[in-house]
């Protein structure tokens, strides 16, 4: 067995997955999978800049990851960082603080490479025969990717749940609650445009089977099959029917924040974005065809977790330095 450290560092969330994974059959078993909403993405679209409180937000869960990350002796670290670290212009002071507190640097992946490895984090133990488009929604970019046993296109485009949310629904610091209809149907238009040109590279009527990833995706899925509490492994692999998806997503856009928040399956980070992200895999499922979207818990992180087994990207352990 060969023992990593994979962390995904995105708009909205910072996750740590640590697993053993088989070197001959590619298993991989979880030690550790943990998810912090840091949202390193707030006001990325409107300033261009990573704002420092955001920064220390995300500094603080890659000190808890740290510790967790030395307590199990991993051979190798790999963290990825995508849409929002992209995006700023002071990325620089982004990985200087990850390369002090975690003893690695993190590799801001391009779109096409985040797709990928969606792609093979969420395929890899599903078996899927045919050929699948699998997205990822996440808070500043979705990635799609088309492949059956490889794949063979993908594209990553400017919309997720925070950057939509913001863009439309954030007013002065104000969010609107519930939003109007004519804030949906902006969100609706820009996430038009955003499938008009992910389809020009990706097929997306083509696959047979749609596969969707990330937070919103799940959290949809969790309110669909009536969860007293988010349940991972009852997630993991349900199918959802595209009329549970529309009436999910009427419900949540006509919502309150309270009335949001009490839902169980709900993480409190979520509570304010996931409209948007529903709204986002509704359209998808419409533009596509899909009469249901089978739902993944392995995604991204997986896919970074087998890079490192198979040495890609990455490093070696080395101890995290000590922070005041």
């Amino acid at each position: 067995m060969t023992r990593v450290a994979a962390v995904d560092c995105g708009t909205n969330s910072i996750r740590l997955l640590v697993a053993d994974i088989d070197p001959v059959t590619g298993e991989l078993t979880d030690l550790d999978r943990r998810m912090t909403i840091v949202r390193l993405g707030q006001g990325v679209d409107r300033t261009g800049r990573l704002a420092p409180e955001a920064l220390e937000r995300t500094f603080a869960a890659c000190r808890e990851y740290a510790a967790v990350i030395e307590e199990h002796g991993v051979e190798g670290i790999r963290f990825v960082a995508t849409s929002a670290s992209r995006d700023a212009e002071n990325r620089d002071e982004f990985v200087r603080g990850v390369v002090d507190i975690l003893g690695v640097e993190p590799e801001v992946v391009t779109g096409d490479e985040e797709a990928a490895l969606s792609f093979t984090g969420a395929t890899k133990e599903l078996a899927v025969r045919d050929s699948c488009l699998v997205v990822d929604i996440g808070g500043g970019s979705t990635e799609f990717v088309v492949g059956d046993d490889r794949v063979r296109a993908g594209r990553s485009v400017d919309i997720g749940c925070v950057r939509l949310t913001e863009r439309h629904l954030l007013h002065d610091g104000v969010l609107s609650d519930p939003p109007t209809a004519a804030e949906v149907a902006a969100m609706r238009a820009d996430i038009e445009a955003a499938l008009d040109l992910a389809g020009e590279t990706v097929p997306l009527g083509e696959p047979r089977t749609l596969v969707g990833l990330a937070g919103s995706v799940t959290t949809v899925a969790g309110i669909a099959l009536g969860l007293p509490a988010y349940d991972s492994a009852a997630i993991h692999r349900s199918r959802i029917p595209f009329a549970r998806v529309e009436e999910i997503t009427g419900h949540l856009l006509g919502a309150t924040h309270d009335e949001r928040a009490a839902i169980p399956v709900m993480h409190e980070g979520r509570v304010d974005v996931i409209g948007a992200g529903s709204l986002i895999l509704l359209a998808i499922m419409e533009r596509t065809g899909a009469t249901e979207v089978v739902v993944s818990e392995h995604d991204i992180l997986d896919g970074i977790a087998h890079g490192v087994a198979a040495g890609v990207g990455g490093a070696a352990r080395r101890a995290p330095r000590e922070t005041s």
